[in-house]
């Protein structure tokens, strides 16, 4: 959510940023907005005039009663009374247009940063450089499906009569190199000096409409029947959502956290569920990392965070690039975007395995998260990223140590999470 005073002194500003998002539809709600908040400053001025007022006549009365002047007296309580009641209407007005400005204002999208390529949607995201060298093996890399199948690794079949499609079972040595992919990637936080944290993997509606935008929840977000819960899409909403309606000491920034949780995700629309393999499923772990800062630091944490999913994965044995995403696939709060992809040499291309943001205020106006110096109290810029998130991880891992004989090569970081094994090998 931007700063309503863009919307009074800035309006242009506003509707140039979303039409580099390609959201016309919405140029309408900046001058709703802008008209809307001059009745509801109009509505406030005057009812802090009658409140004064008011209290200049309540004064009054008291001097009146001791002089026995009690016509004068109650004539002033019934202009009092008159008081109230206006000022009663006035507020009442004011938290109805309140409400109408804070429902558009969360339409509107952030003001992206200069440095975002412009673009409709994901098909012109910029590469910007790739690290490792993609390399294609004379011999056939199988579907990860069927490698994992080799391994007696995974079962669909199961899952789909205990949860349904987009479920999955992991098994074995597959489940084992998984969680030693999670466990070093938390080990890296740690070692970078980041907290880690294991959050609430439910969290309420209000927190959900804090961190993200509406046609996001709508397209992600599971909702518990009958409560107010929502099952996380990443560990992100509620690691944010901890820091809701607080003021964090200026001493105590940059809070770095990173954090493991279950994903939960509809992953309905155009992509469907993958039917045998785990690209896209309603299920997956990740690593997450969250960063809340003072805006002057929030560039410089964006580059950090994005370079940190780079080692990983090369520490995986695994080629990546960066996309700078566009600003018509950015969503309605993040300021700039970047995506971490994976080479895939059976497919001979890449595919997004992380995702880093940058937020800029917008979370932080949301949920009521500032920060407070000499200078008074002021909103924290806050940024996350994948570290790792397995299925995906994991399938690029897979393709990309896998041997001709079917055999993984299991990257020397992991070992040591895999009790010292160096390869995992075909069941006879």
């Amino acid at each position: 959510m931007i700063d309503i005073k863009l919307i009074r002194e800035n309006r242009d500003l506003v509707k140039e940023n979303i039409k580099k998002k390609f959201q016309n539809e919405k140029l309408g709600l900046v001058d709703e907005v802008y008209d809307l908040d001059v009745k509801y400053r109009e509505a406030k001025a005057q009812a802090d005039n009658l409140r004064s007022d008011k209290n200049k006549k309540s004064g009054e009365i008291g001097l009146l009663m001791k002089e026995k002047k009690l016509e004068e007296a109650e004539a002033i309580k019934n202009d009092v009374a008159l008081m109230n009641e206006k000022i009663a209407e006035l507020e009442k007005l004011e938290e109805t247009l309140s409400q109408e400005i804070r429902e558009k204002m969360y339409l509107i999208p952030q003001i992206i940063d200069d440095s975002v390529p412009i673009g409709k949607d994901d098909s012109e995201n910029v590469e910007v450089q790739r690290f490792g060298e993609p390399k294609v093996p004379s011999y056939e890399i199988p579907y990860h499906a069927d490698i994992i199948a080799n391994f007696n690794g995974l079962d669909k079949d199961a899952a789909g009569r205990t949860s349904g499609e987009g479920f999955y079972y992991l098994m074995g040595d597959i489940a084992r190199l998984h969680e030693a992919m999670l466990a070093y990637a938390r080990d890296y936080m740690i070692a970078k000096g980041f907290t880690y944290a294991i959050p609430p993997f439910m969290i309420h509606g209000n927190v959900v409409e804090g961190v993200m935008s509406f046609p996001e929840m709508q397209a992600m977000m599971y909702k518990i029947e009958d409560e107010d819960l929502y099952l996380i899409g990443t560990s992100e909403h509620s690691m944010i959502g901890k820091f809701k309606d607080q003021i964090i000491k200026n001493s105590e920034l940059p809070i770095t956290m990173t954090s493991y949780s279950p994903c939960f995700r509809k992953e309905g629309g155009s992509h469907g569920l993958e039917e045998r393999g785990l690209y896209r499923v309603h299920q997956f772990e990740k690593q997450e990392m969250i960063v809340i800062c003072e805006p002057k630091d929030s560039m410089d944490w964006y580059n950090k965070m994005w370079h940190y999913s780079v080692e990983i994965f090369r520490n995986f044995n695994i080629p990546v690039r960066q996309l700078d995403c566009c600003s018509g696939d950015l969503a309605d709060l993040k300021v700039k975007s970047c995506d971490i992809e994976a080479w895939s040499p059976r497919q001979q291309k890449y595919f997004e395995v992380c995702s880093c943001s940058t937020l800029g205020d917008a979370q932080a106006r949301r949920l009521g998260i500032r920060a407070k110096n000499e200078n008074g109290t002021y909103y924290v810029h806050t940024l996350n990223n994948t570290v790792v998130a397995s299925p995906r991880g994991l399938i690029a891992l897979l393709e990309n140590n896998y041997n001709e004989d079917g055999s993984i090569t299991i990257p020397e970081v992991l070992r040591p999470y895999m009790g010292g094994k160096e390869k995992i090998e075909k069941n006879k």
